[in-house]
């Protein structure tokens, strides 16, 4: 006996075709957020070598300045009764 399948129901045909444009969806959206990720972090270490050279020019700098002068003592307000 040979039993054949009945055909799917509109609503089963519906709830199929949402599930894979969820399905589509979702990929997409992992995607963007995997290329937004990717952006942060090559700005971040972009950033991150602007920042050590940065640093290292200001070591260098300090090595090399003279000493400055001391810092004036700032002056305290008195309060006048």
């Amino acid at each position: 006996m040979t039993a054949s399948k009945p055909a799917p129901s509109p609503a089963s045909l519906e709830r199929a075709e949402r599930q894979r444009l969820a399905a589509e969806e979702g990929a997409r959206a992992m995607a963007e957020v995997e290329r937004d990720a990717l952006a942060v972090r090559k700005n971040m270490e972009r950033l991150r070598a602007l920042r050590e050279a940065r640093e290292a020019e200001a070591a260098t700098e300090d090595d090399t300045a003279p000493a400055a002068a001391a810092k004036k003592k700032p002056r305290v307000k008195r309060i006048v009764r």
